[in-house]
């Protein structure tokens, strides 16, 4: 099997492996795990309105998905991918009543802008951290995550909140600055075709320039890529900021298409959600796409779940967490040979991106 199929192929059976796992579950539950797929896939995909909620779900989880891929091909665990989308949702938040009487488009790449540099800045935080003080990112990104949410809360408690102060949320943002939404009454608007040039744009980026190989080369070995002169500070920083700033991204869409304000809780966990996109798609920004839409599918099948068959919506976690142990699994069993895997030899990185 040659490793393109292979690639294809692990997701997949990680996915297939996870559900008979659940579906086993179920049964012993006394739920139908037949009945309990075909409401989750009626949520999900059953009519136009769920298939265009489902894209709008998934839309943050593309830009967040291509967030933590982009970290990741340079061996920085960048767990910030919720911090950073609360970050840019802040700035956006911030700038986008001000907008009022601007021009549409500019209103919309101003407020679209505020996100990627509140994201950018979020994200160049932990790379100078990592470059200059050796502070391990996964700390780092993590800590950065719990400011970001206080920051948020402190927010739209005191300086943005709501004219009225009635309610911890922002002031509306301007109309011009708000992206049109699509198929009334659903929810789906331009951002997702931007994630999806963004994904493109990232592909290329990666696989085709200088500074993708560069990136790619100080994840597989820092050290021989300092030997050869990659600048690794400037890489590190560069790669965390542009993580960031794709976040952040995430966070400006859900305010100018969505919500229109900021409220206390704006991100529902895509950080960590992404980083199991991220995985399902082998670390692939054109593969995100995809993986973005099956979990933004599950998410919103759930709620329909849940309804019909009175199972917890939790449960699509569980598909999440098993999803990604199995992957995992894969990998180390193709790495180090399923004998040296049950027998406990040493895995290869689990995260490690097909490249051939």
């Amino acid at each position: 099997m040659s490793a393109r199929l292979k690639a294809a192929f692990r997701p997949a059976a990680a996915m297939g492996l996870a559900l008979a796992a659940v579906a086993i579950v179920l049964a012993a539950l006394g739920a139908s795990p037949l009945a309990v797929a075909a409401d989750l896939a009626d949520g999900a995909c059953g009519n136009w309105i769920a298939v265009t909620d489902t894209l709008a779900k998934a839309t943050p989880l593309v830009f967040c998905g291509l967030a933590v891929a982009i970290a990741f091909h340079g061996s920085l665990w960048n767990i910030g991918a919720d911090g950073q989308p609360v970050a840019g949702a802040l700035a956006a938040g911030a700038l986008g009543p001000a907008l009022a009487g601007w021009p549409h488009p500019l209103a919309i790449g101003a407020i679209l802008g505020a996100g990627a540099l509140g994201g950018a800045l979020w994200g160049g935080i932990a790379g100078w951290l990592r470059a200059r003080r050796n502070v391990n990112e996964v700390i780092g990104t993590i800590m950065l995550n719990f400011i970001a949410a206080q920051m948020l809360s402190w927010a739209v408690h005191g300086p943005l909140m709501e004219p009225s102060g009635a309610f911890p949320a922002s002031a509306k943002i301007a109309a011009a600055a708000r992206l049109r939404l699509y198929f009334a009454p659903s929810r789906l608007n331009l951002a997702m075709a931007l994630a999806v040039a963004l994904a493109l744009v990232c592909e290329l980026g990666l696989f085709r320039t200088a500074a993708g190989f560069q990136l790619r080369a100080l994840g597989r070995n820092r050290r021989a890529s300092a030997f050869f002169g990659v600048p690794i500070a400037r890489i590190t920083v560069g790669a965390m900021a542009l993580s960031g700033a794709l976040a952040g991204l995430g966070g400006a869409v859900q305010i100018s298409a969505i919500t229109h304000r900021l409220y206390e809780t704006i991100s529902p966990g895509w950080g960590y959600e992404a980083i199991a996109v991220a995985l399902v798609a082998r670390l692939s920004p054109l593969g995100v796409v995809p993986a973005a839409i099956l979990f933004g599918a599950l998410d919103n099948g759930s709620q329909v779940m849940q309804r019909a068959d009175g199972i917890s919506p939790e449960l699509v976690y569980v598909v999440q967490a098993l999803v990604i142990i199995v992957l995992l699994a894969f990998d180390a069993a193709a790495a180090g040979g399923w004998r040296e895997f049950l027998g406990g030899g040493a895995p290869a990185a689990a995260m490690e991106a097909d490249d051939a």
